[in-house]
């Protein structure tokens, strides 16, 4: 018998000043990035999910918005390791998870996404759950979101 568990992603705000100042330090020293670095953009913020139990089954995404405004999370791989490196292109996860209330949508209208990616992504996370206890993110937010109320459902197997 499976029951339900809501993961909770929360603002890593250390790790996003981190990447912020990296941003800083190059504008100011005039310098480019490195090849294939990601860096982060004035929208964005890293935001980190721990797993409580490692065997998960991804069941539906629970996202809450008051206002119409989009929201792009981004995956990071288990091989990025924000203390050590620098984020790279190539340790971003495909596809990324778009959810967005339209300007005119009912405010008890549900958030809309691409439903085959926005499965696609928490099947995902599910599987990375079994070897990791916690993963990072990128969160793009546009007009309209409030950064809070976003989690993942998924059945504990």
């Amino acid at each position: 018998m499976s029951t339900e568990l809501e993961l909770t992603f929360r603002q890593d705000a250390d790790l996003t000043e981190v990447m912020r100042l990296r941003v800083q330090s190059l504008q100011q020293r005039g310098q480019k990035r490195q090849d294939g670095e990601r860096l982060l953009r004035p929208n964005e913020a890293v935001y980190r999910l721990d797993f409580s139990k490692q065997s998960l089954q991804f069941s539906h995404w629970a996202v809450r918005l008051a206002q119409a405004g989009q929201l792009t999370v981004t995956a990071t791989s288990q091989l990025w390791t924000p203390d050590l490196t620098h984020l790279m292109t190539r340790q971003l996860l495909e596809p990324a998870g778009v959810f967005w209330r339209s300007p005119g949508d009912a405010g008890d209208a549900p958030v809309q996404f691409y439903e085959a990616d926005a499965h696609e992504f928490g099947e995902r996370i599910a599987e990375q759950a079994k070897v990791r206890k916690a993963m990072y993110f990128l969160f793009g937010f546009a007009e309209g979101w409030e950064k809070k109320g976003i989690c993942i459902l998924c059945n504990n197997v």
